[in-house]
Order: structure tokens, then C-alpha cells, then sequence
């Protein structure tokens, strides 16, 4: 803007050959200063206009991940927010990234944030948004993978037990009640999702498709289905991707999306050689390297050699490869949580621990191998990892004296009454017990059959323990004694944890699902007194 050039005296500020008056000229003089902050801010307001614009990808070209255009290695490490309390999340970032991580990786669980249908909780450890808002202040990238199946040892899978409730429903299908959940589910949880994407500035820099679904079926319109449904939710980044064993990937992938592995330690070069014969041309990733593994009750705790596995890590990381280790941090099952195998006959139910043998104990302790894998990424990559954070501080509470107690007998809720056997679905229940009661006529006795046991009972006659039967033991059958009179039946039936693996979990309802039967009869019903 051009401006005449003025000179200055006591009284007059006039253009050159010109006299203006002071007032005129000083109203001009501000409209002149208004103007120049009016161009300062337009200014500053289309910078920022296109800083917003500029928002960062994470993209792939041939083998590349590349982020905002440049090679980029992931180094991930799992970590899931309802396994460590809320409170210790920062912690457990700091930690990663002085293990050298770039990235954390974890599910989300369905069951958690929809306890029963249309009713969403994202408070407290279950805020996953704010879990990634603190994952990207401690300058870590997030990898999402938020299923709607996650398996993780988790209860059912991840999946709400009240789906179980219409038995019409086929879990990780295309049947249409099941897909609809599924619809209002992600459309929800897009909500808390989208504005963490990478592109909308976020740190979410992928998302994975289902989770290894090549070992459970091979309907790609069902995969198909669900990418689709992650798009038009929000949820989907530059990168969408599928994860399956190597074996599992022609069942599991879908051409268009790159296939990462999973594996455990001592199967890295096969697993990837694998690979390079079936997708040739895709980044080379594992997004699971089982960095320990998971307890059963009854076993052993797991133990995997760091060393072996520091060995495996570094020849990974110098082949340029990504990876991802599951688990970083295992944490605790919290809440009833912890999920079971079974393959149709047998039941493993898992421990509440999910230490994992991995890098962070259950505590969230350093253990060796954290160190051992420390040194190989800073050897590998270069780069000097921040320092260690300081251990938590740990205090000892005195217990409390005198111990108190109430009978369960004293604080039944009110029953439910049915001709027919129900089980916690039927009465939406998801967690916990169910107490089964029925009067018996006297003389009543033999063999007592549960059919269909999930999975712990107690049996009692006139609340005296009788013995127990165990679903993980294959023990369904007990001998009660002839009652001489008229007597009470109780069957207190324990939620020990949901099957998350195989095609099992489209069946995995609790308390007794099939029949009751005592000396090969139903037991009749005796007088209530």
C-alpha cells in the first residue's frame, strides 16, 4: 500500500506541499495503524491457516514406511491402558521411550467402554483417548488396533458378553445383528478416535484391521466389511493393515492393505523369509513379537532368554525391519478380565497376572531384558535413548486388625424364577457368580451331572459343601447322599473367564449351559418349607 511521506513539527504534520490539520491527520494516522494490524493478523491468521493445512502422513512406498515422506523405522512396544492404572501411564511412556521405543501399540476393548448395549464409558482407565493424548506428549506414535475382535487374553476377546445374550448372534461374521452392534460401536468410539489420528494432528499413525484373522477364517468380505466400516467411522489413517501368522496371511489379508507378522522368539527368520515369498513387495513388519508369553492357572510362570531375544531384536532392527514387541508392559487383568483358551474340549482359563515375562515386569519394573534390549536399539539405530526414569516410589500399609465377614446365605439378591435353566447372558449378567437353587423331595440323591459347566461350582445341600467340579479339571460329576427329608440344592457357578481364542468364543456362555440331572433324572421338585 503506497503512503505519502509526512514531516513533523509542533503543530503540523503535513504532506510535503500540502497543510493537513492535526485532527485529520490523526485520524488518519490511526486508520493507518489500524490498517497495519489489520495485515499483521490477516497475516498470522493465514499462517496459521496453513500450518493447519500442512498435517503430517504416514504412508508406504515399496518396503518404506514413510513418515511425512522420510523413511521411518517403528519400533513399538504393546502396552493396554485398562492393564496399568491410569496414574502410571506416564510413567510406563517414559520408560518406553528410554528403552528406545518410538511407538506404543495397543487394543481396545469393546467390553470395557459398552457394558450393556448403548450405555459407553470412557472414564477413568478407560479413557483411551487421553491415554494416546499422553502417549503423544511423551513423543511416542500410536499404533491402534481396536478390532472389534482383540483376543489379548482378554474376556471373550474383547467382545460385550451381552452379544451372547440372542443366540442368533455369529460372532466375527457377517450376520446382520452382529454387524449392526459392530456399526454402532465403531461409529461411537470414532468420536474419541478421529480427532487423534495423525492427520488431524494426532498420533495415531496406523490402524489395524480385525486382528489376526487368518487363524480364525478366511471370509475377506467380512474383512473387506470392516475396513469399510473404519473409514466411513473416521477411524481410518493414511495406513490401514491387517496382522497374522505367516502361514495365515492369504486367509487373513486383504491385497490392497500391507500384512504384518506375527511370531515368537526364535521365529524371525523364517517368519520373514515367509513373508518375502508371499507379499514381496510389502514393508517388512512384525506386529507381534512375543516378547515372553502368558500364564495359565496351574502352570508355570513363563520365562523367555532375553538374551535370545536381544540377539533376534537386532537382527531384525539391522535388516531395517519394524516391529512392534508384545508385550512392552503386560500390567494386571483387572476386574474379572482375564480370558481362557480352550479348542472345544479342554479350558485353560489365564492367571489375572499378565506379567508376560516381558521388558517392564508386572510392577512395571525394568527387568534384564528392558537393558539388554536398550543397548541393542541404541547400538542399532544410532540414537541415545532419554534417561531411565526414577523407580515409583512403593510404601508398605500395616493391616488393619480383626477380620469381618457376612454369609452369603444372609445377602441373596432376589432370584430369578425359571422352569428352564438360564445362564448369566439370559439374566445380563456378565461377570462374577450365579447361585442355581432347587428344592429336592426327600430320599433324593446319586449322581449329580452338570452338563455344560462354566466353569467352577460349588454344590451344597442345605448350604453344607458338598464338593466342587471344574470345567478346567473335566470334572462335571459328583455323588450327593439321599436326603432324609426335603432338602435345598445350591450350585454356585464361577465366571472363571471367557474363551478369546478359536471358534469357541461364538458359544462361551456362563453358569450351566446345558443340563442338570441327578441319578440320570431331572431332579423333581420337592415342598418348599
Amino acid at each position: 500500500m503506497g503512503m505519502q511521506k509526512y514531516e513533523a513539527s509542533r503543530d503540523w504534520l503535513r504532506p510535503r506541499g500540502k497543510k493537513v490539520p492535526v485532527r485529520n491527520l490523526m485520524i488518519k494516522a490511526r486508520i493507518s495503524a489500524l490498517l497495519c494490524i489489520a495485515l499483521i493478523l490477516s497475516a498470522a491468521v493465514a499462517a496459521f491457516s496453513q500450518s493447519a493445512a500442512a498435517t503430517h502422513s504416514f504412508t508406504v512406498t515399496g518396503k518404506r514406511f514413510l513418515l511425512d515422506g522420510k523413511p521411518y523405522q517403528i519400533i513399538s512396544g504393546e502396552m493396554h491402558y485398562p492393564r496399568v492404572p491410569r496414574a502410571y501411564w506416564r510413567d510406563r511412556f517414559r520408560k518406553a521411550r528410554a528403552m528406545g521405543l518410538n511407538t506404543i501399540t495397543t487394543y481396545v476393548f469393546w467390553n470395557l467402554h459398552e457394558p450393556r448395549p448403548g450405555v459407553y464409558d470412557f472414564t477413568g482407565d478407560n479413557d483411551i483417548a487421553e491415554y494416546i493424548r499422553e502417549a503423544q506428549q511423551e513423543g511416542l506414535n500410536v499404533i491402534l488396533r481396536p478390532g472389534p475382535y482383540v483376543c489379548a487374553e482378554w474376556e471373550l476377546g474383547g467382545y460385550p458378553s451381552w452379544l451372547l445374550k440372542d443366540r442368533s448372534v455369529v460372532l466375527r461374521s457377517q450376520e446382520p445383528t452382529y454387524t449392526a452392534a459392530v456399526e454402532r460401536w465403531f461409529a461411537r468410539l470414532g468420536k474419541e478416535i478421529t480427532p487423534l489420528l495423525l492427520k488431524n494432528g494426532g498420533p495415531i499413525i496406523a490402524v489395524q484391521v480385525e486382528n489376526e484373522y487368518g487363524s480364525f477364517g478366511n471370509d475377506h468380505a467380512y474383512m473387506e466389511a470392516l475396513k469399510s466400516l473404519l473409514q466411513k467411522t473416521g477411524m481410518a489413517p493414511d495406513l490401514l493393515y491387517t496382522a497374522d501368522g505367516p502361514e495365515q496371511i492369504p486367509n487373513g489379508a486383504l491385497p490392497e492393505l500391507p500384512a504384518v507378522i506375527n511370531f515368537g522368539t526364535g521365529d524371525a527368520k523364517n517368519s520373514f523369509a515367509t513373508l518375502d515369498t508371499i507379499r514381496p513387495d510389502d514393508p517388512h513388519m512384525t506386529g507381534e513379537y512375543w516378547a515372553g508369553w502368558f500364564d495359565h492357572w496351574g502352570e508355570k510362570h513363563h520365562e523367555v532368554s532375553g538374551e535370545r531375544e536381544a540377539e533376534e531384536l537386532e537382527w531384525m532392527l539391522g535388516q531395517g525391519y519394524s516391529i512392534s514387541m508384545y508385550m512392552f508392559h503386560g500390567g494386571t487383568s483387572f476386574g474379572w478380565m482375564n480370558g481362557a483358551n480352550s479348542n472345544g474340549t479342554n479350558y485353560e482359563p489365564d492367571t489375572t497376572s499378565y506379567d508376560y515375562d516381558a521388558p517392564l515386569d508386572e510392577q512395571g519394573k525394568p527387568r534384564q531384558k528392558y537393558f539388554l534390549f536398550r543397548d541393542v536399539i541404541t547400538r542399532v539405530t544410532g540414537h541415545t535413548a532419554p534417561p531411565i526414569p526414577p523407580p515409583i516410589p512403593v510404601q508398605a500399609f500395616p493391616l488393619a486388625g480383626g477380620n469381618e465377614s457376612a454369609s452369603l446365605w444372609d445377602n441373596l439378591p432376589k432370584p430369578v424364577e425359571s422352569d428352564t435353566l438360564l445362564t448369566m447372558e439370559d439374566m445380563d449378567q456378565s461377570y462374577g457368580y450365579v447361585l442355581y437353587r432347587t428344592r429336592l423331595e426327600a430320599g433324593a440323591g446319586g449322581e449329580l451331572k452338570l452338563e455344560g459347566l462354566h466353569d467352577y461350582a460349588q454344590v451344597y445341600l442345605d448350604q453344607k459343601l458338598m464338593g466342587t467340579l471344574d470345567r478346567r479339571l473335566a470334572t462335571s460329576q459328583l455323588k450327593l447322599p439321599a436326603t432324609a427329608g426335603p432338602a435345598t440344592l445350591d450350585i454356585l457357578v464361577e465366571n472363571s473367564g471367557r474363551v478369546n481364542f478359536t471358534s469357541v468364543i461364538r458359544g462361551e456362555r456362563k453358569g450351566i449351559i446345558g443340563n442338570v440331572t441327578l441319578a440320570g433324572k431331572e431332579p423333581k421338585q420337592g415342598p418348599k418349607r
